[in-house]
């Protein structure tokens, strides 16, 4: 008997026996279709959680009060300056924008809507240093900052919050008792890490330190902390570098800390490419549990078919027939079930896009890995029953009929 007289013989045998296939694919089925969810799941969560770090800002750093040189327990942090901001974006080469900020809670209200918002004083730098788009109107600009201008941007919650449908350019809101004219609507954004850039108002960092929150000291404006983007990718050590050194010789210690958002990033990458794998390696078990089903329900099928083996070996097949036949059934078994868990598995994903912001993508290597190990494993886990309905003793098998 040639190859193809036992694969004909082998799949007319499994379609006989529907349910019996079925049940037997089933393992691989299931294992195939968990592989590819997870590492498409694994793929678009590592590219939301990309997106998402990258909209914050381009090679941007912070910097905030407080560093490795406090000595004691002292709970007195030292302060940033806005003097220090704008030292380094006069001093630094490597950096182009700066933006300082200083945050505070304060109650917005208008005709009777009132609204608890993160209220953040700074600078126009914040656009590019946060990525940030004017949806509608405009943002305030130096000689508003300069002034003190009573000028507000908000984010579109907020808007939305407080106007409802209504267009807020031009209108006034209260703030502290003080009425701010709106001049711009904030792109939105969406929320991350529990921070929504879309439910804060921004006005001129000099009107938050003097009419907001009264925040003033014989060295300047204290502010809560900075950022700062550098030119480019390559520049992200140098304007580091450039910030730690101006700030100290400021400063006369190094009592502040400077942290790269490009290192958060790369932790996160890392961090989701690990789980990816966590996730993988995990469906990968039930691939393997899925191939001891195939093992199993194969000894199964040998010990029912005894007769029928033994026949065919009284008339002339040859063991190497027997085995043939056997193990060309594992392998269809388990090829036909990897390409329906790879269809399953696919579809997940895309439901999965569907109801998520997630985006899931299955590489096409995935697919042929996974589709080559479940043949692998019906090929590995067909060779026990096989080898032993080979070897089935032709009288022994008989003596049943």
């Amino acid at each position: 008997m040639n190859l193809l007289e036992s694969t004909q013989m082998a799949v007319k045998t499994l379609a006989a026996n529907k349910l019996r296939s079925m049940l037997t694919m089933l393992g691989i089925i299931i294992g195939n279709a968990s592989v590819i969810t997870m590492i498409a799941i694994g793929q678009g969560a590592q590219k939301f959680t990309q997106e998402k770090l990258e909209s914050l800002g381009p090679n941007q750093l912070s910097v905030f009060a407080g560093g490795d040189n406090l000595e004691g327990l002292s709970s007195d942090v030292p302060s940033l300056f806005l003097a220090d901001a704008q030292a380094i974006a006069t001093m630094a080469p490597a950096v182009r924008e700066v933006a300082p900020q200083i945050s505070s809670n304060l109650q917005l209200s208008r005709q009777g809507r009132i609204s608890k918002v993160n209220v953040t004083g700074t600078t126009p730098g914040i656009l590019y240093v946060r990525n940030l788009q004017v949806h509608q109107g405009r943002f305030f600009d130096p000689i508003e900052l300069n002034q003190n201008s009573q000028v507000v941007i908000l984010g579109p919650v907020v808007a939305r919050k407080l106007f409802g449908n209504e267009n807020p350019i031009g209108q006034l809101l209260q703030m502290n008792n003080l009425s701010f004219q709106v001049i711009g609507i904030m792109q939105a954004k969406g929320a991350f890490m529990g921070n929504n850039p879309d439910d804060i108002a921004y006005v001129p960092i000099s009107t938050m330190a003097d009419q907001l929150v009264g925040r003033r000291s014989p060295n300047g404006i204290p502010i809560d902390y900075l950022e700062l983007s550098a030119k480019n990718q390559d520049s992200i050590r140098a304007a580091a570098f450039q910030t730690i050194n101006i700030l100290t010789r400021r400063r006369g210690k190094k009592d502040f800390t400077v942290a790269a958002n490009k290192s958060v990033q790369d932790l996160i990458n890392q961090v989701t490419i690990n789980l990816s794998l966590v996730l993988a390696a995990i469906a990968g078990i039930s691939l393997f549990v899925g191939g001891i089903g195939i093992m199993n329900i194969m000894l199964v099928s040998v010990t029912e078919r005894t007769q029928e083996i033994g026949l065919r070996k009284a008339i002339g097949a040859t063991e190497k027939a027997i085995l043939t036949q056997f193990l060309i059934e594992a392998i269809i078994l388990s090829v036909t079930g990897g390409l329906v868990g790879t269809g399953i598995g696919v579809s997940s994903a895309l439901i999965v896009a569907m109801f998520s912001p997630l985006q899931p993508s299955v590489p096409i290597g995935a697919i042929f890995l996974t589709a080559s190990i479940s043949g692998s494993i019906g090929l590995i886990f067909g060779v026990a029953p096989a080898r032993k309905a080979a070897r089935l003793d032709p009288i022994a098998a008989l003596r049943g009929i």
